[in-house]
């Protein structure tokens, strides 16, 4: 579409022939530009925010103590039951332990039945302090 059916003129030639048409402010002028900075006061204010984070810390806090308490509790139970059969396991490792030894004192009395002036089950160190070998096993081949 032409500039000259726009503006209902058909006798117009040229851009210059017409009318000068301007933009302006509509009656009573533009509404006025907010350009200051104005943030709304939404949400919690920050001793809220404060208090609420304090609260549930505490709250998480109580809660790990708790905790810290039953696991305590379920510990020294443990231990309570450990220390109970303590007698029973020691004594069955004291009669593993002697069965294990009668056998390498045979055995020992076995091989070292021709040296003379060997005793059996005596030991070569002479500290005079009994020790229990390391371990656990009283097979001279394991050795």
């Amino acid at each position: 579409m032409t500039e000259a059916a726009i503006r209902n003129k058909p006798w117009m030639a040229s851009v210059k022939d017409m009318p000068l048409l301007q933009d302006g402010p509509p009656p009573g002028g533009f509404a006025p530009v907010r350009y200051a900075r104005r943030i709304p006061s939404k949400g919690p204010s920050a001793v809220a925010i404060f208090l609420a984070a304090f609260g549930t810390f505490s709250w998480g806090m109580y809660q790990v103590g708790k905790g810290n308490k039953i696991r305590r509790a379920i510990k020294e139970e443990k231990y309570a039951a450990r220390r109970a059969i303590l007698p029973m396991l020691q004594a069955e490792e004291d009669e593993r332990f002697l069965k294990e030894w009668r056998k390498y004192l045979e055995e020992e009395a076995r091989i070292m039945k021709d040296v003379p002036g060997w005793k059996v089950g005596e030991s070569v160190y002479h500290s005079g302090r009994w020790m229990p070998p390391a371990t656990g096993e009283m097979r001279p081949e394991v050795w």
